[in-house]
């Protein structure tokens, strides 16, 4: 009951912040809707007044507030400001769009993230995972591509260009199908190497080895494996489809999808609080739903083990990944970036506007004629220094919050909820606008996947064998949790840090390409990104130099996560006093490769 109250007081907290974005911003609401509805209108006194009356809010935020909620507790969440219309109806109609094309997108993520875990269900299967090396170039290239930029390629090409399905608008089924594979390519990519991290130690443990000595065929391993693995992935499922219903801002406005997400957004750049309100709420009770749904899978695929401490450890140590790809993804990034910074990103030379790739300008020009490797190379100071600031300080909060889980769960929950750009409206509320606005709005959402992660690997580690009878010989929690817990679950939340290191990058750009990051002339990816797509049929390098480089930081992330893991090694079992002056040897998991994995 604690934690429903708690989340009850965040989400009204977060209705009611979102209800005072006008006066928090220092803006008039009357003149915005002003603007809004008519912008040839002068805004007199006499105009801005009228419209006060009409809207009711003449009499202070307070009262406006008090109103609207006053009407949600009898069903009606008012009249949009701007339309004049019902907007339960609206939001509802949006919800469903939303809904619909989540789903379609969760299929995909679903089918995309068992192709890249095919290869390791196979090796599992057959027990030949010992020489298995952690891959995963393929899907952190995928991971790392910006969701705005594969909807404007599959917009041009699939929907324009070839005209297989539908490009543009929201009327039916077929219409899903190009957005869905925007979205849920990229989530699936994630989805698949933390399934793909978790797999080698489901095949190694002891019900694995003894359904294969029975002679179970290897399909049903396999199966029973991803059963296994799935309760700690529940809680960043539940993550993405909050997020693909109502982060799918940039998507929605590619496909003029009328989503969500982007009702939401132009809500609030109108400051049309009822219906900003009224999609706010919609997307904390779907976060609601989504981790309840969760909670509740996650304890019927797991059963009484995780009540009884019956579990093994997911995470056993694994020979460490090969250091020959980080190198060769290193030296490629340093390299277009030194070459990069040796050029101007500024000068203009419109008799080179949009060139292709020549010796002179390797990666081509803009359509104002600059250098795209200089700009590339000087963005990077930016983007990736930043992105690697924000990914390090969201995996300290995420680990040190999903440590405490009653805390932390109802914040990620809320924060889950609200869209990135909706997040970034309300930093610049308080925060005012600046080079340092979309940092903080990425920064403040970052965390929350890394802390639901660690918080479900906490919950199933302390639920092993080995933890129990570490316990039962008298280690302390302090004890427990530095040698035994910590060292099981931070390497696989690290590795997942790594692997969203590109997708903070992306996030700071989907701000930019939505125009609520840097601004001109900045070289910063997403500025780039934006500023040249719509040039993108006629000069795809101008999106593909920059789209490259993002991809290349993702593969490099994921190739130097492939190292870090636990070394395969014996260590002395650690001595416990057993409080009655006697020592005893606590039991830990072992430190060397399950037989059955070789």
């Amino acid at each position: 009951m604690a934690g429903a109250g708690w989340r009850t007081l965040l989400a009204l907290g977060l209705v009611c912040g979102i209800g005072l974005l006008p006066w928090l911003t220092h803006t008039d609401p009357a003149y915005t809707v002003l603007k809004t509805r008519s912008a040839e209108r002068e805004p007199t006194p006499e105009v801005l007044a009228d419209i006060r009356q009409q809207l009711g809010i003449d009499g202070g935020p307070l009262h406006v507030l008090a109103g609207w909620l006053g009407g949600l507790l009898r069903g009606d969440a008012g009249r949009s400001w701007i339309s004049g219309a019902d907007v339960l109806p609206e939001v509802t109609r949006a919800l469903g769009a939303s809904l619909l094309l989540m789903g379609v997108s969760l299929l995909v993520a679903v089918l995309t993230a068992g192709v890249i875990c095919l290869r390791t269900l196979r090796l599992g299967a057959r027990r030949r995972l010992g020489g298995r090396r952690a891959g995963g170039s393929g899907s952190a290239v995928l991971a790392s591509l910006p969701e705005f930029l594969v909807a404007s390629v599959l917009a041009t090409v699939v929907g324009v260009q070839l005209g297989w399905l539908p490009a543009l608008g929201w009327y039916g089924p077929q219409w899903t199908v190009l957005p869905a594979l925007a979205l849920g390519l990229p989530a699936g990519a994630v989805l698949g190497r933390l399934l793909d991290d978790l797999l080698p130690g489901a095949f190694g443990e002891p019900w694995a080895l003894a359904a294969a000595a029975r002679g179970l065929t290897g399909r049903s391993i396999a199966r029973q494996a991803v059963r296994r693995c799935v309760p700690a992935l529940l809680p960043n499922l539940g993550l993405f489809v909050v997020g693909l219903t109502g982060g799918a801002v940039a998507v929605e406005q590619v496909f003029d999808i009328p989503g969500l997400g982007r009702t939401t957004l132009q809500a609030a750049l109108a400051q049309d609080l009822p219906v900003l309100q009224a999609g706010a709420l919609a997307l904390v009770l779907l976060a609601a739903l989504a981790t309840g749904a969760t909670r509740v899978a996650a304890r019927l695929l797991t059963g009484p083990a995780l009540r009884d401490g019956a579990l093994s450890s997911l995470h056993r140590p694994a020979p460490p990944a090969g250091r020959l790809l980080p190198l060769v993804y290193g030296a490629l990034l340093v390299a277009v970036v030194a070459f990069g910074l040796v050029r101007d990103p500024l000068a203009l030379d419109t008799g080179q506007r949009l060139r292709a790739p020549s010796p002179e300008h390797p990666f081509g020009t803009d359509a104002l004629g600059r250098d795209l490797l200089a700009r590339v190379g000087h963005g990077a100071l930016d983007t990736l220094l930043l992105a690697a600031a924000i990914s390090a300080a969201a995996l300290l909060v995420g680990v040190l919050l999903g440590l405490v889980p009653r805390v932390s769960a109802p914040l990620v929950d809320t924060l889950n909820a609200v869209p990135p750009v909706l997040v970034a409206l309300l930093v610049t509320a308080v925060a005012g606008s600046g080079a340092a606005t979309p940092a903080l709005a990425v920064g403040a959402v970052a965390w929350a996947p890394l802390a639901a992660h660690t918080s479900a690997l906490l919950r199933q580690e302390r639920a092993t064998l080995h933890i129990t009878a570490s316990k039962g010989l008298g280690a302390g929690p302090v004890h427990l949790l530095r040698h035994e817990l910590l060292p099981a679950v931070v390497p696989p939340v690290l590795r997942h840090a790594l692997l969203r290191l590109p997708g903070v990058a992306l996030a700071l750009a989907s701000l930019g390409f939505l125009g609520l990051g840097a601004q001109p002339p900045s070289p910063e990816w997403g500025l780039l990104l934006a500023e040249n797509q719509p040039y993108a049929e006629r000069a795809p390098w101008a999106v593909l130099a920059p789209a490259a480089v993002l991809a290349l930081l993702g593969a490099l992330a994921v190739s130097a996560a492939g190292g870090l893991r636990r070394p395969v090694r014996r260590r002395p079992s650690p001595v416990v006093d057993g409080g009655d002056g006697a020592e005893r040897r606590s039991v830990t998991a072992t430190e060397k490769e399950p037989a059955g994995v070789r």
